[in-house]
């Protein structure tokens, strides 16, 4: 199943980068939870502030309650994740590969935080005014762009899935 996994050097860039961005943002939540108490905050630019939040939920917060919501979430979020392993054996094309294994390394980062901490470490805030955009992190950003180029891709350039 996973034989041709580093057959070649696009594979094996796809999986250093996979590694890359799964370990920075395990990282930068370990700095984070280090340095920081919950809820603290350091502005760093007249946009963007550095504040330590947890979320129990989805994405940006969504349903986030610490309950048995957890266990909903983290199976939800397990099957997605074999889903898009499932994706990235099966397809050709090199686009769409890069945006699962950017996506999956998201997706990965923040169910390690659900089963090692319990919750989600976020912690990038960025805001205009008093108008703030759910904290995120690292995991969550890579889900995101790696959405975005797939959308781009199927919408742009034509590339079916």
């Amino acid at each position: 199943m996973f034989g041709n996994l580093f057959n070649n050097k696009l594979n094996l860039r796809l999986s250093f980068l996979f590694l890359f961005l799964v370990i920075l943002d395990q990282i930068t939540k370990a700095l984070v939870t280090f340095f920081f108490e919950l809820y603290e905050s350091i502005s760093i630019l007249p946009f963007f502030n550095l504040t330590f939040v947890v979320n129990y939920g989805f994405a940006f917060g969504l349903f986030n309650k610490p309950s048995l919501n957890q266990i909903l979430v983290s199976i939800v979020i397990l099957i997605i994740i074999l889903y898009f392993l499932y994706l990235l054996m099966k397809t050709q094309d090199k686009i769409f590969q890069l945006t699962l294994v950017i996506i999956l390394a998201g997706a990965i980062g923040n169910f390690i935080d659900r089963i090692y901490r319990g919750f989600v470490v976020d912690f990038i805030d960025i805001y205009i005014g008093k108008f703030h955009w759910p904290a995120f992190n690292i995991a969550d950003s890579c889900v995101t762009l790696g959405f975005v180029i797939m959308m781009i891709n199927i919408l742009f350039l034509n590339k079916k899935l």
